[in-house]
């Protein structure tokens, strides 16, 4: 068990910031440290936030190393869409032979590109590419 001391002040912050942070991942390491300042067992407190005990220790970890503002740091940057590496394939083939659904869409994409894609990520796809005829 990690030995982790807290200011009045810091407890303070934990309280709000586990409340008011705009970053649910964020909010749920500031309410991890405040179960922790609190006394609560590691256990106890990995089960209440559905987290494994790894991803906790890291979280203390991350306390340790940086404070409070480490806490806030996210490294996360999304998944790469790979329909955007072929916009321009895509594109020129359902402007050559515009889809009436989405299904068509959907197999112009898996024929030009190789990729399968659901409906939904199909519609949201033609949504951004203003290519929104299909249905």
């Amino acid at each position: 068990m990690r030995k982790i001391e807290f200011t009045p002040d810091q407890i303070k912050q934990l309280r709000a910031e586990s409340i008011h942070h705009k970053h649910p991942i964020v909010r749920r390491r500031m309410l991890a440290l405040l179960l922790k300042a609190q006394g609560d067992r590691h256990q106890a407190i990995a089960a209440r936030l559905g987290i494994s005990g790894t991803t906790l220790r890291a979280y203390f970890d991350l306390y340790l190393e940086g404070g409070l503002e480490a806490l806030k740091i996210l490294h996360y940057r999304g998944k790469v869409n790979m329909l955007a590496e072929y916009k321009a394939e895509i594109m020129a083939a359902l402007e050559a032979k515009p889809p009436a659904t989405y299904k068509e869409a959907q197999a112009t994409i898996k024929a030009v590109t190789g990729l399968q894609r659901s409906l939904p990520q199909v519609r949201e796809f033609l949504k951004k590419t203003s290519l929104n005829g299909a249905r």
